[in-house]
This record gives C-alpha cells, structure tokens and sequence, in this order.
C-alpha cells in the first residue's frame, strides 16, 4: 500500500497526465488523428497494414519506433524505473520540451516526421516515472490506470482493504489526462498546430519548479542538520 504519499507526487502525476492529455489531443486533432501519447491503437493499425509495406506502414511503425527510442532516452538519465526525488526528471523534462518544439516546427512546415518527434516525447515521459511504492504509474495513457482502479473496486467488493491513497493518485493521473484533453482541444481549435507552444513551455516550467523544489528541499535538510 501506498502509506505515505508525498504530495509532490500527486500534484506532479497530476500535471505530466495533463501535459500527456494536451499533447494527445493536440495530435488526435491535428495529426491526421494520429495519437502519440501512446501507441496501442497504432500497433493494431500496423498491423493491419504490415502486410501491404506501404508508406503508411512505415508512417506507423516509425511512430512506435519513436515512442519506444523516447523511453530508451529517458532510460539513459534517468537512474532507476522508480520514482524517488533527486534523480534527473528535470533533465528529462527539458528534453522532452526540445522533442516537442522540434515536432512543433516541422508539422509547420509540413512533414509527418514531426509527429515521430511527438511520439517519442511522450515515450521520454512515460518511462521516467513507472512505478512508485508497487503501483505501476503511467502518465502518458490511461488504459493500465483505469484498469489497475477496477481492480481495486473488486478486490474492495471482495472484502479487501482498500488503499484510498493509491486510489487518490490514479484519480489525480485520471483527471489530469482529461483536463489535457479540454485544454488541448480548445487551443487546438483557437490556435491550431501552435497549441504545441503551450505544452513545450509547460514542460519547461515543470523542470525548472521540480529542480526549484529540490533545492529547498535540499537547503530544508541541512537547515534542520544544523539545529
């Protein structure tokens, strides 16, 4: 169970979910309704046209091709799979925001290859927090969170303990992603393929606040050491 949930934990899932939730809603509408936030309904489309080895084949398997080279990325600066305060997220948060301008500046200009950027992106983020205390987070798609929420409920109807915690992080995930999707829709429609602009700079302002949080923590710590 998740006992004792820092609420930086919260609050951050909650934002990334929403940052993930604006990016795909920005691809679903602008992208030739092409998710990039995650890549299971892709992988079925490639499959469906595998067979054929045309551009669109290869349009899909670069798109998963991408989001997967997204979490090797993340994988190389970022220590472990698990979540723990002090390791590189405000690196990778960076970098994120880099992949996302570049997507931004070639879908301007036309080329699909803007959208493997977007993808890979999202892969980046989706890898840097997957599990905390046990519970698989994911950020970037909801499908495991819905799932890993229906199975408590029947555990809970069962007779099993209920950890509201645990529950209380998948809603901040849950209505972080939905909030992403309303706020990306609506720029979308005001600004078009410039809506990108507010998720790169979000991901920016989440690095620099993150690292900012650090360090106070850190100053906090030997404040106290000192006493």
């Amino acid at each position: 169970m998740i006992s004792k949930l820092p609420k930086w934990v919260e609050y951050g899932a909650f934002l990334l979910a929403l940052l993930a939730g604006v990016v795909n809603a920005i691809g679903l509408l602008g992208f030739q309704h092409q998710a990039v936030s995650h890549v299971s309904g892709t992988f079925t489309l490639l499959g469906t046209q595998i067979e054929a080895l045309d551009q669109q084949a290869i349009h899909l398997f670069m798109v998963v091709l991408s989001f997967m080279l997204g979490a090797v990325l993340s994988g190389t600066f970022i220590e472990g799979t698990a979540l723990k305060l002090g390791r590189r997220y405000g690196v990778a948060l960076c970098m994120e925001s880099g992949l996302l301008y570049i997507a931004y500046l070639l879908l301007l200009d036309g080329e699909l290859s803007g959208q493997y950027f977007a993808s890979a992106a999202c892969g980046l983020q989706n890898a840097m927090i997957t599990t905390f205390s046990g519970a698989v987070v994911r950020t970037t798609h909801m499908t495991g969170i819905i799932t890993d929420f229906g199975i408590m409920i029947g555990a809970r109807l069962r007779g099993k303990d209920f950890d509201f915690r645990k529950a209380k992080l998948f809603l901040f995930i849950l209505c972080g992603f939905l909030s992403g999707g309303i706020i990306g829709g609506k720029l979308f429609a005001l600004h078009g393929l410039s809506a990108l602009l507010m998720p790169i700079f979000f991901a920016l302002t989440m690095a620099f606040s993150y690292w900012f949080y650090l360090y106070v923590s850190s100053d906090r710590r030997i404040n106290q050491d000192h006493k």
